[in-house]
């Protein structure tokens, strides 16, 4: 099918194959990177305009910077200082960020992602006393969070690293969360405060996630700020309840002879995970499961 199709074609379609979320955080960090390059020639008193966005974009775990200019703790997370910077942060993102959103859904895995991020920033002003309070850009924070999310839903999938055996996911991520432990305060310009803020931060999340906690809610509000009915469900047309649907496990039919309601909910789970949902949809499997 696809023998013919050209090289931009091919990027394109694995492109938009990827899940919504982390396509839109690749294609943004990438876009912001080409401004970064494209700026930095261009001087102004001295100092060049990749300098200057920086200066005022990038995080200052100075604590009065930090609370005067909150727009820092989201917008250090879309700056790299290196095309190698960015590659490495974006490839991780896409090996094992694309299983975590599809097991999570895109709400969930926005609010792991930006939460490990932000949260790695304020880990990074709790202990700059420490390790000084010198300007962090990249989103490495953002990424570890996710990072260690996967080793918590799959612990035991091999991950492959040049020259190494297949890894389990699990030592993968230990091994690399121990490597900033161990380089803490090595001055390598590495911002390891915020990598280990970002992993604990992810861990907390994920875990809160399998613990019944709803992530996703952290998000419903922002949408309605630009559709309504994105999140409500309103506008939709209820459908009538199955009356020949008797019993449903953990969104797995034991028996039924009209599924087809449950089926768009399932199929919708599939696609975008739990979180995925509307609060109609969630009630209605919630009173199927529990209907005898």
């Amino acid at each position: 099918m696809y023998q013919n199709d050209s090289f931009g074609g091919a990027i394109k379609r694995g492109f938009l194959g990827m899940p919504v979320i982390i396509r839109t955080i690749i294609a943004v960090n990438v876009v912001v990177f080409a401004f970064q390059a494209l700026l930095g020639g261009i001087q102004i008193g001295g100092t060049s305009l990749n300098n200057l966005i920086v200066t005022y974009l990038g995080f200052n775990p100075n604590l009065f910077t930090a609370i005067t200019q909150p727009w820092r703790f989201f917008t250090y997370m879309f700056l790299h200082g290196s095309g190698f910077h960015l590659l490495f942060n974006m490839l991780w993102l896409w090996w094992m960020g694309r299983a975590v959103e599809e097991g999570l859904g895109p709400r969930t895995f926005s609010v792991l992602y930006f939460g490990a991020g932000i949260g790695g920033a304020f880990f990074h002003i709790a202990l700059s006393f420490l390790y000084g309070t010198s300007i962090v850009i990249g989103a490495s924070g953002a990424v570890f969070g996710i990072m260690v999310a996967f080793a918590y839903m799959y612990p035991r999938v091999p991950i492959m690293l040049l020259f190494l055996p297949p890894i389990e996911a699990r030592f993968v991520v230990a091994a690399l969360i121990a490597l900033d432990v161990l380089f803490l305060g090595a001055g390598d310009n590495v911002a390891r405060l915020v990598h280990l803020g970002g992993a604990g931060i992810g861990y907390l999340l994920v875990r809160s996630h399998y613990r019944g906690t709803d992530l996703s809610k952290f998000v419903r509000p922002i949408e309605r700020i630009w559709n309504p009915q994105m999140s409500s469900g309103k506008g939709k047309k209820r459908k009538a309840r199955n009356s020949k649907m008797y019993s449903v496990s953990d969104v797995e039919i034991v028996e039924e002879s009209n599924e087809s309601e449950l089926d768009a909910i399932l199929e919708k789970i599939s696609r975008e995970g739990y979180d995925g949902l509307t609060a109609e949809e969630k009630k209605k499997l919630f009173e199927l499961s529990k209907k005898n």
